[in-house]
């Protein structure tokens, strides 16, 4: 049969009933009615797909019926149900592609039209299946689109037949009435699917569900609702929501609810509800007014999620963010955002004096219990509005209103003085450094200001910043000036040792230099004095050293001149000293008893273990150590003589004024008869005249420094 004999269902649709006998119209009734019934009774799709083949293969003898349906991937068709096709059959028949050549069904796909051939040996729409037609002795084939709810066709209804024959009426609307059947199914079984889905989500989900009817009554929820609030579902069935009121939210709160859900449908907010044993929850709850097309509501769905733990969490953080973990108070980040308003305040600082020392000889367990016990005191005493402890030894009091600083502050102090603190059996006198300020802008900031001036003045002091105080931030200016002046010179290699001759007094000529840190601009020289402080406090002079010993290094592997350079309390905190020293050593081939490492007084005097242990390390390995400054600081004269210290450089304070200042010549003769008699050489530092230079040769020392000798200098001058 051509293509011009295709079917016009469109246009015969209306009238086709109309010519069908009472019995034919009767048969394709019963057949729709079983499969109806089938559907109701939720059997699965195959059976019901494979029990429709079997019913139009009953009205047309001599014949199978088969269900091709389109892959959504490729494009290609296989049987999705054909019961009395052999299984050889079917593979025959998979992945068909939809063309003009692939049968009545990939032509009826392919065009989205009944294709109606009478012989399938002949017609051109079967060229491409023209041996399993053969094979299987398919003489005839009709087949009618499967339609989507776009009207796209997405597969096939066919009847087969072993004989050569043309459809009539009858047997035409059996192929519409079976693929639209066809498409019922499979758009129940989606719906079916998505159904199973919805409900195995909604049985799974941790999220509670409460389904009510139009009078707010619950008709339904799911099992984490039971999980939840602990009762069982027949407990809450029938039941208002209103059973899981906690009470804590006023009329006004559910007014508003509802007010909400019936202007827009839905609601969606933080509730706090009872459960079953009376303990709280916290939820965020949705609720939606599910309406008919007249919107008229008939129920509630309401779905919430449990957030108890969440809240717990979140107040924990809250809480941890804002308190010092071993006291409870109020901690900095609390106390910034106290001051972050324009309410005046009174805010006092105190810092507690001498507590490092407190850790070191009791331990930090003892100095942990102290900082409690002055917690409570400040707790239950002088009526502090807001108490914090902003550092490891520092606690701020806030009052709401302007108080008379010093009486507040007087009245710690004398409270402390007749008080000592007592641990496990160890009692303590605590005194404290005061930084205060009263105002509504930058407190912290003007506190800590007032209470730095306040050490620098002793101990248990107290300074008041007021609006016309002396201190001002061109020192801190300065500081952010010189950090950035330092970073600048090291990122682009501007830092220099500078060498200053060292005068031997008894071989009358320089045997020595010490290499002094410089930065060279292009217009100026620029000092220690300058840079030193703030590169310790920004944490750079370890890098400045590194800088220093490497191109000291350089410059020295070009003679045979003992030469020093200053090593800092830093330098020895970062531990990298005697392996970087090992790696100059090695790369510029200089003797180690050449160099003479020069440390600080107090650096050798407190004698931290690692510090030692790292000059002990050097000495064995040839290096030389000075002491800088000698009898600015401590004078540990023991720990000297333990560390085999080879030279002692008396600080240049003693020796610039010895020739008119007694009482620096007397501490310099005591230094250099300490040195004489242990053996240890002597280095006389700012000589700078022939007065102070005859008097250091009376005294025996052995070398002088100054610029009565030398000037510091970028080349190595004798």
């Amino acid at each position: 049969m051509s293509e011009n004999n295709n079917y016009n269902f469109d246009k015969q649709n209306d009238t086709e009933m109309i010519h069908l006998t009472s019995i034919e119209y009767n048969q394709i009734l019963n057949l729709q009615q079983q499969i109806l019934e089938m559907l109701s009774t939720n059997i699965n799709t195959s059976q019901i797909l494979s029990k429709l083949c079997l019913l139009a293969e009953s009205l047309l003898p001599n014949s199978v019926a088969s269900i091709m349906l389109k892959n959504k991937e490729d494009g290609l068709m296989s049987i999705k149900a054909a019961p009395s096709i052999p299984q050889n059959g079917q593979d025959r028949l998979a992945n068909l592609k939809p063309d003009p050549t692939g049968g009545s069904c990939g032509n009826a796909v392919f065009k989205n039209l009944p294709q109606f051939v009478k012989n399938t040996f002949t017609d051109k729409r079967w060229a491409g299946l023209k041996e399993v037609a053969i094979d299987f002795n398919i003489c005839s084939c009709w087949s009618f689109p499967i339609r989507d709810k776009e009207k796209n066709a997405i597969g096939s209804f066919a009847l087969s037949s072993f004989e050569h024959r043309s459809p009539n009426k009858f047997h035409k609307k059996l192929l519409e009435t079976a693929s639209s059947i066809v498409s019922t199914v499979l758009a129940n079984e989606e719906i079916q699917r998505r159904n199973r889905l919805f409900s195995i989500a909604l049985d799974d989900s941790s999220d509670g569900i409460i389904i009510s009817d139009e009078k707010n009554q619950i008709i339904e929820i799911n099992d984490a609702v039971e999980k939840i609030y602990g009762y069982k579902k027949e407990e809450l069935i029938g039941k208002n929501p209103k059973i899981l009121s906690s009470n804590l939210h006023d009329d006004n709160f559910y007014e508003n609810m509802w007010e909400k859900i019936k202007k827009d449908s839905k609601w969606s907010g933080e509730i706090i509800n009872r459960k079953k044993d009376n303990s709280l929850i916290h939820e965020w709850m949705s609720i939606t007014a599910i309406q008919d097309e007249n919107k008229q509501t008939h129920n509630y769905f309401a779905i919430f999620t449990d957030l108890t733990q969440l809240k717990e969490a979140q107040n924990k953080m809250e809480y941890m963010a804002y308190h010092d973990s071993l006291t409870n108070l109020y901690n900095k980040s609390y106390l910034t955002s106290i001051l972050n308003t324009p309410s005046y305040k009174t805010l006092i600082l105190l810092n507690i004096n001498n507590f490092s020392y407190i850790n070191t000889a009791y331990g930090f367990d003892i100095g942990d219990e102290i900082l409690l016990c002055i917690s409570e005191i400040f707790k239950n005493n002088f009526q502090i509005d807001t108490l914090c402890k902003i550092n490891s030894d520092e606690f701020a009091l806030v009052f709401n209103s302007e108080i008379s600083i010093i009486d507040k502050i007087l009245e710690i102090q004398d409270y402390f003085m007749k008080n000592l603190i007592n641990v496990k059996k160890i009692k303590l006198n605590i005194t404290f450094s005061y930084g205060a300020v009263y105002g509504n802008e930058m407190l912290l900031r003007k506190a800590s200001t007032a209470l730095k001036e306040a050490k620098e003045n002793g101990k248990n002091r107290f300074e008041i910043f007021e609006q016309n105080y002396s201190i001002d931030y061109t020192k801190r200016e300065a500081f952010i000036n010189n950090t950035n002046l330092i970073k600048s010179a090291l990122d682009n290699d501007q830092f220099f040792p500078f060498f200053q001759g060292i005068y031997d007094n008894f071989n009358h000529n320089i045997t020595k230099f010490e290499a002094l840190a410089r930065i060279v601009l292009k217009d100026k020289i620029i000092s220690p004095f300058e840079f030193l402080e703030p590169a310790r406090l920004s944490g750079l002079l370890p890098e400045i050293t590194k800088v220093i010993i490497d191109k000291t290094f350089k410059t020295m592997a070009k003679n045979n001149f003992s030469f020093s350079i200053n090593i800092t309390e830093d330098d020895l905190a970062e531990n990298y000293l005697v392996n970087y020293l090992d790696e100059k050593i090695a790369f510029y081939k200089i003797n180690p008893n050449r160099v003479i490492l020069e440390i600080l007084e107090g650096v050798s005097s407190t004698g931290k273990k690692n510090h030692i242990n790292q000059l002990t390390s050097l000495k064995s390995k040839g290096f030389k150590i000075a002491i800088d400054d000698f009898g600015a600081e401590y004078s540990n004269f023991e720990r000297i003589l333990d560390l085999d210290i080879d030279f002692l450089k008396i600080d240049s304070k003693y020796i610039k004024d010895i020739d008119t200042n007694k009482r620096s010549f007397e501490i310099v003769k005591a230094i250099a008869f300490f040195a004489k008699n242990v053996k240890i050489p002597c280095i006389a530092e700012f000589v700078h005249n022939e007065n102070v230079q005859k008097i250091v040769n009376n005294l025996g020392i052995n070398y002088s420094q100054g610029y009565y000798f030398s000037v510091p200098n970028k080349e190595i001058k004798n």
